[in-house]
């Protein structure tokens, strides 16, 4: 009589971590996330100062966040955690859908923006889009972003726009730092030098420390 053999092999389950200070809809999405096929909560904050000192949030495969959190806003917060996690996939749930809100979002690295009327089947289909690549949107929101792109215009000459931050790491450059030490000049990580060299590469139109440190100097960037 043959026997059945149960597969060992389980699919591994996507962690999320939740930040929002509303305890109600917190309990909701860490009930939506645990029903749901395929994930997992794995952690719920009320703010975004526990997140980002809780190892759980640079652990998880996603993080779901709310923006008009108390004391350190969820765009800050998102800026923190892509510099600190450059690949984390980020995604706002939020009531605001103004222009500033939603630019700044994006601007500070939140890979998609949802707003908190979203159905909840919607929500689950927007973070499968996200870790696919996708950078999902409630329908107005992708409106809004489509009306801020129309009526952006930039200079002629856009200037490099260094960050402080990025100008000093520039600088040690140009002074002959390498990450490491640099690093551990400014008391940030390894990979924070790098998020931060990528951005400068960008803005200076370079691919290497070499060229990156040559235009600084011809053009007295620093």
């Amino acid at each position: 009589m043959l026997q059945t053999v149960e597969n060992p092999v389980k699919t591994k389950k996507i962690r999320v971590v939740v930040i929002e200070d509303e305890r109600e809809l917190r309990s909701g999405l860490q009930t939506l996330l645990n029903l749901t096929p395929n994930f997992r909560c794995e952690k719920c904050f009320g703010s975004m100062e526990d997140a980002l000192q809780s190892p759980e949030t640079g652990a998880a495969d996603l993080v779901l966040t709310d923006i008009g959190l108390p004391r350190l806003s969820g765009i800050e917060g998102t800026r923190i955690l892509r510099q600190e996690f450059p690949e984390l996939p980020i995604v706002v749930l939020t009531v605001h859908g103004e222009d500033d809100k939603i630019f700044q979002a994006l601007c500070a690295g939140a890979n998609g923006y949802l707003l908190k009327n979203t159905p909840p089947g919607k929500i689950i289909e927007a973070l499968t889009e996200v870790l696919d690549g996708g950078a999902p949107m409630s329908p107005s929101v992708a409106r809004r972003v489509v009306h801020i792109f129309r009526t952006f215009n930039p200079p002629a000459e856009a200037e490099c726009r260094l960050t402080e931050q990025e100008k000093k790491i520039l600088k040690m450059l140009v002074d002959g730092h390498h990450y490491k030490t640099a690093a551990f000049e400014l008391g940030i990580s390894v990979n924070t030098i790098s998020f931060h060299l990528k951005n400068i590469y960008h803005k200076l139109c370079v691919h290497s420390k070499t060229e990156a440190v040559a235009k600084a100097l011809r053009e007295r960037l620093v």
